[in-house]
C-alpha cells in the first residue's frame, strides 16, 4: 500500500466479510464562536523554551483554520514570529499588553493571566 491509500483502521486488523467497509471516525471541528463570546487568556511563558520568553494566548474556541488566521493577524501586527496550534497561539517575545490591546480592539474578551 502506498502512503496515499493507507487507511487508519482504528484497531481492525482483518475482516472476512467481503462487503466490509472501514469506517473512519470523522471528528467535527468545533464551530468558531464570535469574538465577543471568546474568553481569551494572555500568559507570559518561558517553560520548556530554554529561558526564552513567549506570549501565550489560550482559550480560543473554534476551528484550527480560524485559530491560525487569528495568529497570523497577531504576528503581522506585532512584526514577530510564532505559531498557532492545539488551541493556543504562541507569539515570540513579551507582547502581553500589545496583544490585549489588539484583541480588545477586534472585539475579543482578553485579559492577563498568570503571574
Amino acid at each position: 500500500m502506498t502512503k496515499k491509500r493507507k487507511i487508519k483502521r482504528s484497531g481492525i486488523v482483518y475482516s472476512t466479510d467481503p462487503d466490509f467497509n472501514y469506517r473512519q471516525d470523522e471528528t467535527e471541528e468545533p464551530e468558531t464562536l464570535p469574538p465577543g463570546k471568546q474568553d481569551l487568556r494572555v500568559w507570559l511563558d518561558r517553560k520548556q523554551r530554554k529561558g526564552k520568553v513567549v506570549t501565550l494566548i489560550t482559550g480560543f474556541q473554534g476551528s484550527e483554520g480560524d485559530l491560525s488566521e487569528l495568529g497570523k493577524m497577531l504576528k503581522g501586527k506585532l512584526g514577530t514570529g510564532g505559531s498557532a496550534k492545539g488551541g493556543e497561539i504562541i507569539i515570540q517575545g513579551d507582547f502581553r499588553n500589545k496583544v490585549i490591546e489588539i484583541l480588545t480592539s477586534k472585539g475579543y474578551m482578553a485579559k492577563k493571566a498568570g503571574g
